[in-house]
């Protein structure tokens, strides 16, 4: 996002105003808005983020080694002085903004989370806070942050930390006549280029989330630019000619790669080469020929008053965007509308230049003395952080109306478990035509997401483990009676081990050990899937299933119970291509299911197969509850689309012939037609895809009932 330096005439023709990387500035910031507002065929846009970290580490090294080579030193209070003037002004009026219209239209547990994310935002860390969660099976389906954009900014102000820095010291190893040759910064960026690279192949297939937002994995790019900045005088030699084809060349690979790429592509490992290498063209071809070749297109009023406004349209586009259906309130909107969305953000954009930016940016103090911008940063940034403080310090308040019948009571205080079931049914059909939320509501809606399972810490395997060990070690196979002489093993992914309070209530009273093999995202059925925040085939899932059988072949359980969330895709192969077309996904889940089950009797178990939960289909359900406490029956769940009819009666076809035995629960969550969001006095889902613990331990009796009939 640094801005193409204006200097005196007398300097050197690549230190100059470089109207075409303003121009290209316009090409990645319209291919980011584009992207994000959902215009269909630019399904690659986010290539622009990678464009514009091209053009801020040629920029700002241009600029640092300049400086270096004229005076043998960089004064850092000045450098950081002059990127905090320039990019702080904008960002915290956006990032208060952001926070207050999120408290204004947003549920107030979202709201809260956005004020968390604006703390990481001013203090540069976002990018670091999305990675974890994006690694975070419990987390990966939470609605996109209105403040999530800031992660590039935070990656490049990241970058400007270590690059100084670095070459100052790579300076200091090798200067000739006391100033620092161009080649000991070229071999140090390289380095520093070819390291973070490898990182980025490497992250890219095992931990996704940390190659697209990490800093150890984006740095090259940024070095990229910078080693064009390091090369410009000997590019602006290059015959005209060529220079011209290699920006035209540029500027092809970047609109390739933004037609070409989607949601599926492996990003940003190898894939990010194109729009890197056709950013890093443009700019070194345009070192030689700034006029001529794809200039002559960015050199043009409309991509000039584009890329003038690329930063500040950058960081109000997104915000409006997600904040635009909450506003509405509507659950999703029109890509047309979110386009004029988008359009509609310029407005900010231009005020917030004009008013704030250039004004702060241009002001005489500054530019005489940019060490005075370290205060104005320190002061908007302590002035940011104490907002969101103040903002996440909130009560996060959802008034009830009325008391609503204890759901606990209808179950357990029927004299026979027949009139429990029939009771709980029928609150089930009240509970779908009632509007308010309850005052007496149990989880209360903003402590939801807190409602997990309580005594298998550490049981749910995480993404990328692969081993049984360290859940065994933890003492997850010795849950119930540990001594028992009768072992039950709970088997599978996070939808298996949502109902462990249940199991454990049922082996204590059984008398059984219970043992908890569970794993984030890792179906027990045996087939692969696409790794969650990945794209590549789920392999960490296949081994620990694998090792998770060797254990239940050794303990010799007499009941095995496996249950998986219900996958839409089919199973892929190792290379992550599916096995089965999309009309078949639900026959060959099924198979694999019941492969997996037939193989347990084969060990001398009892399998018993638990068809998935109610979907929500990854809308948090206590969100809407909060944002709709009056009208509660709008979080219902249409049975159409949060049962899979079809993925259930596949699985008792294949289950029937192998004498498996099949539970499914739904009844204990559903009427005909809606799922409601509470029942009773009960909420029935802690996010977008789980059951609460407290509405599971509700269902213990009819549980026992069906596990022993």
């Amino acid at each position: 996002m640094t801005p193409a330096p204006v200097v005196t005439a007398g300097e050197p023709k690549q230190q100059r105003f470089r109207p075409d990387i303003e121009g290209l500035r316009a090409v990645a910031v319209l291919l980011v808005v584009l992207d994000h507002a959902g215009v269909g065929h630019i399904t690659g846009g986010y290539v622009g983020v990678d464009v514009f970290f091209v053009i801020s580490g040629f920029l700002i090294t241009l600029h640092l080694f300049r400086e270096l080579q004229k005076t043998g030193r960089i004064r850092f209070g000045a450098f950081y002085g002059r990127r905090m003037v320039r990019l702080l002004p904008a960002s915290t009026l956006v990032v208060l903004t952001t926070v207050a219209a999120a408290w204004a239209w947003m549920s107030p547990i979202a709201a809260k989370a956005v004020s968390l994310d604006a703390l990481t935002a001013a203090a540069y860390g976002i990018n670091i806070r999305l990675a974890a969660q994006g690694t975070d099976y419990l987390s990966a389906e939470r609605e996109p942050s209105p403040l999530q954009h800031f992660w590039s900014l935070a990656v490049e102000e990241q970058y400007y930390f270590i690059w100084p820095l670095l070459l100052v010291v790579a300076g200091a190893a090798w200067a000739r006549r006391g100033r620092p040759s161009r080649l000991s910064a070229t071999l140090a960026l390289t380095v520093l280029a070819a390291v973070s690279f490898g990182i980025c192949v490497w992250q890219t297939g095992h931990a996704q989330p940390w190659a697209y937002f990490g800093i150890q994995a984006r740095a090259w790019e940024l070095a990229a630019g910078a080693l064009a900045a390091l090369a410009a005088e000997r590019l602006a030699r290059l015959p005209g000619a060529l220079a011209a084809v290699a920006t035209w060349a540029g500027l092809a690979m970047i609109l390739t790669s933004a037609l070409w790429y989607d949601s599926t592509t492996l990003f940003p490992g190898k894939a990010a080469l194109l729009p890197v290498a056709g950013a890093a063209l443009v700019i070194a071809g345009g070192c030689a020929a700034p006029a001529g070749g794809a200039g002559v297109l960015l050199r043009t009023g409309p991509f000039q008053w584009f890329g003038k406004l690329s930063y500040s349209w950058y960081l109000w586009h997104w915000p409006l965007l997600i904040l635009a259906p909450h506003i509405a309130g509507q659950d999703k909107l029109n890509v047309w509308i979110l386009v004029g969305v988008a359009a509609f953000a310029l407005i900010p954009a231009r005020l917030s230049l004009m008013l704030v930016e250039n004004p702060i940016r241009f002001n005489p103090v500054f530019k005489r003395r940019p060490n005075r911008g370290l205060m104005l940063g320190a002061t908007m940034t302590a002035f940011a952080v104490g907002a969101a403080v103040i903002f996440l310090g909130l009560p996060m308040r959802v008034r009830g109306e009325g008391q609503a019948q204890d759901t606990a009571s209808v179950v357990s205080d029927a004299q026979q478990l027949e009139e429990a079931r029939r009771q709980l049914l029928e609150l089930i059909r009240t509970s779908a035509t009632v509007a308010a939320m309850p005052q007496n509501l149990v989880p209360a809606i903003t402590a939801a997401s807190k409602d997990l399972p309580g005594g298998d810490k550490g049981c749910l395997a995480s993404l990328d483990e692969s081993k049984t060990a360290p859940a065994i070690a933890l003492g997850c196979d010795r849950k119930g009676v540990p001594n028992a002489p009768t072992t039950v093993v709970l088997f599978g992914d996070s939808h298996t081990e949502q109902w462990f309070d249940a199991f454990e209530a049922i082996a204590k009273k059984k008398q059984w050990r219970l043992v908890v093999l569970a794993k984030s995202g890792c179906t027990p059925a045996d087939a692969l899937t696409i790794k969650i925040n990945s794209r590549r085939a789920y392999t960490e899932c296949a081994d620990w299933r694998e090792r998770a059988f060797t254990v239940i072949k050794q303990l010799k359980p007499a009941i095995v119970v496996l249950s998986t969330r219900t996958y839409t895709d089919p199973p892929v192969d190792k290379q992550g291509a599916p096995t089965a077309d999309k009309a078949h996904a639900d026959t060959a889940w099924a198979q694999a299911t019941v492969a997996s089950a037939t193989r347990l009797a084969q060990l001398g178990a009892k399998p018993i197969i638990m068809q998935d939960t109610p979907d929500p289909r990854g809308v948090s359900v206590p969100d809407c509850v909060a944002a709709h406490p009056s009208a509660v029956q709008q979080c219902a769940l249409k049975v159409p689309t949060a049962i899979y009819a079809t993925r259930k009666a596949a699985i008792e076809a294949a289950a029937q012939p192998a004498g498996i035995s099949v539970l499914d629960p739904t009844e204990w969550f559903c009427t005909d037609t809606l799922c409601p969001a509470i029942i009773g006095n009960s909420l029935v889902y802690r996010d977008g895809s789980h059951v609460t613990t407290t509405y599971i331990k509700l269902l213990t009796p009819l549980l026992t009932a069906a596990l022993t009939r």
